[in-house]
């Protein structure tokens, strides 16, 4: 099996030259003095730490390849030929357009979203930035949650501080803020993530008192990598700009040398980096306190792909404090702005940190501790992943976050946009054979029209891109749900899915697909006597 391609990828824009490679180090079996390129190693040569991360960066999504010995894939779905949970159990009302996909999650003040599904990681990231009224206008047409990520704040070029170095005014906050709000109708929420630069500039009173937003996530990390949230910057005065502020720059903006450096033109950019956190649960529990207090209803966690130690940690500490929502981030994840080597060697692989965590809240659950409402993170993108995840977490998993799931129908249906006016060529053929106008390419534009009217002129058509991927989503889960007869997501149970191999059983605890069902098979046959079936327990 191979696992990952050590000194090439696509991501990074190297090959090796080699048609063989050292299976390990990824270096070419017959490497020459002379080579012209263009693996890692060669272009890390003369680049240096500009071959750390995809590119290029801020201009694409990226997420680790490598190969684990088990995921999502060695899962599969049962579906049944009798019985209906949720619905009358006949062919006139058990249909699958019937199946309610909606799901809740929170304490007191629950959640109510349409698909058991939200969007991640849409921060500081240029990316995030430059696409944000798409993703942010369509999760809330589409009636999902949406996080706006850490650091929005603090990059902010026109961020106001006052005296004491807070926030007074933050701009582009106010915007993300305010897209999402424009067509909020009482589905999903926007969740306002912290780290410790957003902690320290006082981005927790400022949303909540000046923006009316309800929700904070704090944050402990993510799937994709073990360290702070970074973006890159490309002038100095905007690096030095970003150090004052008390972020991490490197290299470092006020060294003389690298000045000179930049001035040659071989340093052409800089690194911001956040602070790495520290938690212990008597800071937590204080935080969590401080948050309430100053008026926030809901209070989430985002971990990542830690070992089960902090996985532990943030289950029990969530259930201490009442948490409304902990996510849980496995590897290998990734937009696009973490180092490459490191979202593909770090961390603990989805399947396996959600194995985990249902092994941890189960066992909560038996010492009657309160268990808080759980979202699986890392990897998913399709009604299927939600399915599966929802049933290896049941009955504590509400939800799927997706990160470049979401964000690719958001900036395809921009580019459709800028394809209709003309730009870049115009419409490609894999875009024209259905339309030449939004109204015969967008499947869903219609229905949007028929709720919206004339607003839907409005739209950003990125967000029609988001609501038809989530339409696709939602009845693709709707029909897996119907061939489970589950017509409710809290119905869904782990009996509900087997493993493929004998490993992937170990892993997660679902039961091997050739034992499935298999005690109420034997009975059903052995109790075939003189024409009688035996019941099924």
């Amino acid at each position: 099996m191979n696992l990952s391609r050590p000194n090439s990828n696509e991501a990074l824009q190297t090959k090796n030259r080699s048609r063989d490679v050292a299976p390990q180090s990824g270096i070419c079996s017959r490497c020459i003095d002379g080579c012209k390129g263009n693996c890692d190693l060669f272009n890390a040569t003369f680049r240096s730490r500009e071959l750390l991360y995809p590119s290029p960066f801020g201009e694409l999504t990226a997420g680790a390849d490598k190969d684990y010995p088990v995921d999502y894939s060695h899962l599969n779905i049962m579906g049944y030929a009798m019985g209906a949970e949720g619905a009358k159990a006949d062919p006139d009302h058990a249909t699958f357009p019937t199946v309610k996909t909606e799901t809740s999650y929170g304490v007191a003040n629950k959640v109510k979203m349409k698909i058991p599904m939200f969007t991640g990681a849409l921060g500081s990231t240029e990316i995030a930035r430059k696409n944000w009224e798409h993703f942010a206008v369509g999760a809330a047409i589409t009636g999902i949650s949406l996080v706006c990520g850490e650091n929005v704040c603090g990059i902010d070029p026109k961020l106001e501080l006052d005296k004491k170095g807070k926030i007074k005014e933050a701009p582009d906050m106010r915007r993300r803020v305010e897209d999402y709000r424009r067509y909020h109708d009482g589905w999903g929420d926007i969740l306002v993530q912290m780290n410790v630069e957003d902690t320290r500039l006082g981005v927790a009173e400022y949303v909540l008192d000046k923006l009316g937003v309800e929700t904070i996530e704090l944050k402990w990390g993510q799937g994709a990598k073990c360290i702070g949230g970074e973006i890159k910057v490309h002038t100095l005065e905007r690096a030095q700009e970003l150090k004052k502020r008390g972020y991490i720059v490197t290299p470092d903006p006020d060294n003389k040398a690298i000045q000179a450096a930049f001035k040659d033109g071989a340093i052409k950019e800089f690194e911001r980096h956040s602070r790495l956190g520290f938690v212990d649960q008597e800071s937590f529990m204080a935080e969590v306190a401080r948050l309430r207090k100053l008026g926030a209803k809901r209070v989430t966690l985002k971990t990542g792909a830690y070992p089960m130690r902090e996985l532990a940690m943030a289950i029990r500490w969530s259930s201490d404090a009442k948490i409304d929502l902990l996510t849980i981030d496995g590897a290998p994840g990734g937009t696009g702005m973490s180092p490459w080597r490191m979202m593909s060697e770090w961390g603990i692989p989805s399947i396996y940190l959600h194995s985990m965590a249902y092994e941890l809240c189960s066992r909560l659950a038996k010492r009657g501790a309160w268990v808080p409402d759980i979202a699986f993170a890392g990897g998913f993108s399709s009604e299927d992943h939600i399915f599966k995840a929802l049933a290896l977490g049941a009955p504590f998993t509400k939800a799927v976050c997706m990160g470049r799931a979401l964000m690719i129908p958001g900036m395809v249906g921009k580019n459709i946009g800028r394809w209709l006016n003309g730009e870049d060529g115009g419409l490609p053929s894999t875009v024209s054979k259905y339309g030449s106008t939004k109204e015969e390419i967008f499947v869903c534009y219609e229905d949007l029209k028929a709720k919206y009217g004339k607003e839907i002129n409005n739209f950003p058509l990125g967000a029609i891109g988001i609501y038809s991927a989530g339409e696709k989503i939602r009845v693709g889960l709707q029909q897996l749900m119907a061939g489970a007869r589950k017509w409710r997501t809290d119905l869904i149970t782990r009996k509900d899915l087997a493993s493929l191999t004998e490993e992937c059983a170990k892993v997660t605890g679902i039961t091997y697909i050739m034992d499935a069902y298999r005690d109420e098979a034997l009975a059903i046959i052995d109790g075939a006597e003189n024409g009688q079936v035996a019941k099924i327990a």
